[in-house]
């Protein structure tokens, strides 16, 4: 069979067994002629292609400016195009069987100085303090209880808007949190967010579920109000709404954590995150301490 057959064979397998979707096939379609074409160019087949030749068509990518992610789906079509070959029996080996998958390097998250933390609780305080009408006084209160809630545990923010009242726990000291998966952890809360908790708990109905209800359908405030009202506080505050997002409280309350000598380890766990390499995203925040204290205290430092 040629190349082109061998694809379509493949393409057809995607439809038909694994009811891939019509763009995916025209993605894979495309893919796998360029790799096709490279292929050939190095005088070889797609029933005799080596390791080699896949690692520098992978090459070739990455020099034409492609993204590693982009690269890395490319490989991903490759790879099952070769599985699929292997499994009908028109070649004994898979090339890609060790070829590792290219790399993005993760972006550093967005994080807010503490300054600007305390900044935004203390404009959220006010606005919750001040006189007003009762509906905005309450839209003002949730906003302070849901800034203190989410600095003070880094939730995220599909966990703290679904809250329910029953997951405070020891007169406000501790949270029980879902997460994915349905994992719970415990949560502890600082004097701050447990004192504002118990006051804003007091304000609602004895038979309300959710610790911030509202009218919708799920019967708890959505994320996209929450982000909007927080933006809007950043306005108030004197800073820039597009630096200001609910994840970014939870980077905020991560990196700052770290900072201040927390193991990484507790943070993965106050986090919910299954593995420790997702906590280590911000172990840029413990490079940097490691370098002041060297520079500060190596008894070659200058001083």
């Amino acid at each position: 069979m040629s190349g082109g057959h061998l694809i379509g064979a493949f393409l057809e397998m995607m439809s038909a067994e694994r009811g891939a979707a019509r763009n995916t096939i025209a993605a894979y379609r495309r893919d796998l002629a360029d790799y096709a074409g490279y292929v050939a160019g190095r005088q070889q087949t797609l029933l005799d292609v080596n390791r080699d030749t896949v690692n520098a068509f992978l090459d070739r990518l990455k020099h034409d400016g492609l993204s590693a992610s982009s690269s890395a789906r490319r490989l991903s079509a490759i790879r099952q195009f070769h599985k699929f070959l292997c499994a009908d029996g028109m070649r004994g080996d898979d090339p890609t069987r060790i070829v590792p998958s290219p790399k993005s390097r993760r972006a550093l998250p967005k994080v807010l100085s503490l300054a600007e933390v305390d900044t935004l609780l203390t404009t959220a305080e006010t606005e919750a303090s001040k006189a007003a009408s009762p509906q905005k006084q309450a839209t003002a209160q949730r906003l302070y209880v849901l800034l203190e809630l989410l600095y003070a545990t880094g939730l995220r923010v599909s966990e703290l808007v679904s809250l329910r009242r029953s997951a405070v726990m020891r007169d406000a000291g501790f949270l029980t949190v879902v997460g994915k998966g349905s994992k719970e952890r415990i949560v502890p809360l600082n004097d701050r967010a447990r004192d504002a908790v118990k006051a804003y708990a007091a304000t609602l109905e004895k038979d309300e579920v959710f610790l911030f209800p509202a009218a919708g359908a799920e019967g708890y405030l959505s994320r996209q109000v929450f982000a909007r009202d927080l933006k809007q506080l950043a306005m108030d505050a004197g800073i820039t709404p597009s630096r200001v997002a609910p994840h970014v409280l939870r980077h905020a309350f991560a990196s700052h954590l770290l900072a201040g000598g927390a193991d990484l380890r507790v943070v993965q766990m106050l986090l919910g995150h299954a593995d420790i390499s997702t906590t280590q995203i911000y172990t840029h925040v413990l490079d940097e301490k490691l370098r002041t204290l060297v520079e500060t205290h190596h008894p070659l430092a200058e001083g």
